[in-house]
């Protein structure tokens, strides 16, 4: 837990979830034979350094250079240098969201920068964070909305209508529209009128025009929120990007069954230690998409070439080259192939993972192998719940901490009630429960001797009694809601801003509810919390 000075708490960590990303942070030999090495152990990084500098020149630095952007605030001169003197980076991206999308967006791209200057510190070596807009990405309903908590109390979820039906094309294909006008309108009236709002309320209106896409608009919020710190970007669909990837999905389409049964032999290892798969390996899926009549489709390899299953289009493996010759941008890498174009691209040292892609990073060892490409380190990225004073006051009041709040609120409520129930009344409740056992115990052996089958019409006495005692109990508890019922509102509100919609709040919350009640100081503080520990 750290302490700030906002008059709020972050709650610092680095999320689990599955079995082999909790062995993984806590160091298992089990675990960690399905990566390169631990994320807090500098050797590791040292390792891939050696091999990222056996792969780049100063022309292929100078090369990846081309495909990154330097945002406001971030100085052009550490891009420079790292060409010069033989930098790396230190990578992490997520698929857009509208408006910045939630609060992990900014605790990767805060992550990533904390630990390329912890290793450009041991190293020596310029070392840049960079964040991948993942725009080639085509769920929309992944993407298309936000959540924020307004000033009504109320969990509020802004989201932007689908503009086609039967169609999934990439993000970066489509723009905003004359909707965004009214979701905009929504979102900011959720949001407080503060000394710190009047920016971030220009940032949300200058980055949300018609015109723009989502992933433009997501880059541009990030970019201002998170340049200062020193943050690159680049964005999948980039045309520099996507020219020096083409060698590389090139391969993919040329060796993939060779590179399927690589997965395969990596998958199979992972579930004979225990361990499932984060990613589904289906039977001639290439790792590859391509636009086809029916947006971005996965391609799949069969006896006579390569097929498209929603729009059913045959191709060869011409044809796909030469659609991808004609605009680069049809032809783009799937969540597997994307981190190998990523450390082919980018002389890259660690990517900054959520605990899903830790998960599916552990199916990659022998897959980037087989490109002739070192896995990078996994560093999982930091979290933090934000415990405001208010709420603080609330968990106090009923001598609960934040993990209490994790579960439905029926229970909690339930189990404080009984806990509020008077001292004489839990006494009473007790002292009839005991005579009742003790009475019907009596009265069985009494009539024991009289008739051996009058034993199971007193144990149906005994049933129907402590039913009966138990239907009162939970009426009293009732009654007891029904007398705290402000404070208990008062906890539900409580849960809806660390826990809303039963989820962690990092996961659903946009950062403009902080940043307009707390200002630019509340990233310098969630930053200044994210330590990283090497050893």
């Amino acid at each position: 837990m750290a302490g700030t000075s906002l008059n709020l708490e972050l709650r610092v960590g680095q999320p689990a979830g599955a079995a082999l990303v909790r062995d993984y942070l806590a160091g298992q030999p089990g675990a960690l034979a399905f990566y390169a090495g631990h994320f807090r152990d500098v050797s590791a990084y040292e390792a891939k350094a050696a091999e990222v500098d056996g792969r780049f020149d100063l022309a292929a630095r100078e090369q990846a250079a081309e495909a990154v952007g330097v945002p406001p605030g971030a100085d052009p001169d550490r891009l420079e240098r790292f060409v010069a003197e033989g930098g790396y980076f230190v990578t992490t991206g997520q698929q857009p969201g509208l408006f910045g999308g939630p609060l992990y967006c900014v605790y990767k791209g805060l992550t990533a920068v904390r630990l390329a200057q912890a290793l450009e510190s041991r190293l020596g070596r310029p070392v840049l964070p960079l964040f991948w807009v993942a725009s080639e990405d085509h769920d929309w309903a992944e993407a298309n909305h936000t959540s924020i908590v307004g000033l009504d109390n109320e969990l509020h979820t802004p989201t932007l209508a689908a503009p086609h039906a039967d169609r999934h094309p990439p993000l970066h294909r489509i723009p905003l529209g004359p909707g965004i006008r009214r979701i905009l309108d929504e979102t900011i009236q959720f949001l407080p009128d503060t000394d710190f709002s009047a920016p971030y309320l220009e940032l949300l209106r200058e980055s949300s025009r018609e015109d723009r896409t989502l992933p433009g608009s997501f880059r541009t919020i990030l970019e201002h929120l998170l340049g200062p710190f020193g943050l690159y970007f680049t964005d999948a669909a980039d045309f520099a990007l996507k020219a020096a990837s083409r060698p590389w999905l090139d391969q993919e389409l040329e060796r993939a069954a060779e590179l399927e049964q690589a997965l395969l032999e990596t998958g199979s290892r992972l579930e004979g230690a225990g361990y499932g798969l984060q990613v589904t390996l289906l039977e001639g899926g290439v790792n590859l998409f391509l636009e086809g009549a029916a947006g971005r489709e996965r391609l799949y390899r069969d006896d006579e070439g390569y097929h498209l299953r929603t729009s059913g289009e045959r191709l060869s493996a011409a044809d796909i080259r030469a659609r991808a010759d004609a605009d680069p941008s049809v032809l783009s890498p799937n969540v597997l192939l994307r981190p190998v174009v990523e450390s082919a691209v980018f002389p890259t040292l660690s990517y900054v993972a959520g605990p899903g892609e830790t998960a599916y990073f552990a199916q990659l060892a022998a897959y980037f192998e087989a490109y002739g490409i070192r896995m990078p380190v996994i560093h999982p990225r930091f979290g933090a719940t934000v415990v405001e004073s208010k709420i603080r006051k609330v968990l106090d009041k009923f001598g609960l901490d934040v993990a209490d709040l994790d579960r439905p609120f029926h229970e909690i409520a339930s189990e404080i009630a009984r806990d509020d129930v008077p001292g004489d009344v839990r006494a009473a409740l007790g002292a009839l429960r005991g005579a009742i056992g003790k009475n019907v115990a009596e009265l069985q052996n009494a009539v024991k001797s009289l008739d051996p089958t009058l034993k199971g019409p007193v144990q149906h006495l005994r049933s129907q009694a402590f039913d009966a005692l138990t239907d009162l109990e939970k009426k009293i508890v009732h009654a007891v809601k029904r007398e705290n019922e402000i404070a208990l509102a008062q906890l539900e509100k409580a849960q809806l801003h660390l826990f809303p919609g039963g989820r962690p709040q990092e996961r659903v919350l946009s950062p403009f509810y902080y940043l307009t009640r707390y200002g630019g100081a509340f990233l310098q503080e969630v930053s200044e919390a994210f330590r990283v520990n090497l050893s």
